[in-house]
C-alpha cells in the first residue's frame, strides 16, 4: 500500500482553481520533493493531506486512511510544518515541545526522554532552556521541524522549509533530512528552490498552475523527455581510442548517438538501465580501455524549464 494516494483532487476558491485532477502515489521511504513557482498548489496540496483543507472533489489517503473522513486519524501520522509558523513569547524551547506534545497526548511522565530525543536530533539540545523568540531563524525552522517529530509520525509534510535561511543553514537542514530519510520517515517536501532538493529527494513532481506536469525520478523524467541515457565514458591510452570507441558504437543496437571529445565519450542510449552492463562489456571485450562508465546526473533545473511554461495562477 501506497504511504500517500492522491486520486483526481480537485481544489477550487471561488472563480480560482488552485489544484486541478492531481493524481500522485509516493511510496513508504520516498522523498518526494514537489516542485513549482509560487501559486502552483504546492501548499494547498499539503494542507488538504494535513486536514486543514477539504477538496472539492477527489480523494487523499495517508497510509490508507481517507483524510477527509478520518482526519484525527490522519494527524497521529503525520508531521506537518507550514510555511510560516508562529512561535510564543516567554516561552522556552523545551516548553514549546511540551505543548504540542500535550497536543499529542503523550502522556507526561513520557515527554522529557521525547524531548531530549527530538533536540538531540535537531541538534538544538544546548538551546534547550533558551527563549524561542530569541533564537535565529535558521534555530526556528530546526525548532518546528522537532514539533512535528514528537509523536513519531510516519510521514512528514515540510511547506517550503528551507525558505529564508542563509546557506550554512540550508545545508545544515538538508543533512537533517537525510538523517531522518535513513530512519525510514516518508518525507513529502515542497519548494521552488531547486538545489536543495536534486541532492536527496528520490522522486520529484512538478507542479504549474495547479496541474502536476510530471512526476517520477529525475533520470526516468530526463530519460522520457530526451527519450535517451546520457552515459559518460573515460578512456585511457591513445587519443584515438575515443574515435575507435565510436566506430564500434556505430550500428550498434539502441545507441541513438555517440560524440567522442578525445577520450570522453557521450552515449546516448534508448535501452533500459539492465542493458548497460552489455554495451559495457561490449566495449571492453574489443579492446576499449575503459576508466570509467556512468550515466551522467540528471540536471533538475534543465527538467524543470522544459517542462514548464513559466505561468503561474
Amino acid at each position: 500500500m501506497a504511504m500517500i494516494q492522491i486520486n483526481n483532487l480537485t481544489k477550487r476558491y471561488r472563480d480560482l482553481t488552485a489544484v486541478e485532477d492531481l493524481n500522485l502515489t509516493i511510496e513508504k521511504g520516498d522523498v518526494f520533493g514537489f516542485i513549482g513557482p509560487n501559486g502552483a498548489g504546492k501548499t494547498t496540496t499539503i494542507k488538504v493531506l494535513a486536514t486543514l483543507l477539504e477538496p472539492s472533489t477527489g480523494q487523499a489517503y495517508v497510509d490508507g486512511v481517507d483524510v477527509v473522513r478520518n482526519p484525527l486519524e490522519v494527524r497521529r501520522l503525520i508531521g506537518y510544518m507550514p510555511d510560516f509558523f508562529g512561535v510564543y513569547d516567554d516561552v522556552k524551547v523545551w516548553e514549546y515541545l511540551d505543548f504540542f506534545a500535550a497536543a499529542y497526548k503523550i502522556p507526561t511522565n513520557k515527554r522529557k526522554g521525547i524531548i531530549d530525543d527530538v533536540l538531540e536530533l535537531t541538534d538544538l539540545t544546548g538551546k534547550r532552556e533558551s527563549y524561542v523568540e530569541g533564537l535565529s531563524r535558521g534555530m526556528k525552522q530546526r525548532l518546528c521541524l522537532a514539533k512535528t517529530l514528537v509523536h513519531d509520525p510516519k510521514v512528514l509534510l515540510l511547506d517550503e522549509p528551507a525558505s529564508g535561511l542563509d546557506p550554512r543553514a540550508r545545508i545544515e537542514f538538508r543533512a537533517l533530512l537525510k538523517e531522518l530519510q535513513a530512519m525510514g520517515k516518508t518525507i513529502f517536501v515542497s519548494s521552488h528552490i531547486l538545489p536543495e532538493l536534486a541532492d536527496f529527494c528520490n522522486v520529484v513532481g512538478i507542479m504549474e498552475r495547479g496541474h502536476l506536469v510530471v512526476a517520477g525520478s529525475v533520470n526516468d523524467i530526463v530519460q522520457r523527455l530526451e527519450g535517451a541515457i546520457v552515459l559518460d565514458a573515460r578512456l585511457t591510452g591513445d587519443p584515438e581510442n575515443g574515435a575507435r570507441a565510436l566506430q564500434l558504437l556505430n550500428g550498434y543496437p539502441e545507441i541513438k548517438e555517440a560524440r567522442a571529445e578525445g577520450n570522453h565519450v557521450t552515449i546516448d542510449f534508448t535501452g533500459t538501465h539492465e542493458q548497460l552492463p552489455q554495451l559495457l562489456s561490449h566495449l571492453v571485450t574489443n579492446g576499449i580501455p575503459v576508466a570509467s562508465f556512468s550515466q551522467r546526473e540528471a540536471d533538475l533545473e534543465d527538467v524543470f524549464m522544459k517542462v514548464t511554461k513559466g505561468i503561474v495562477q
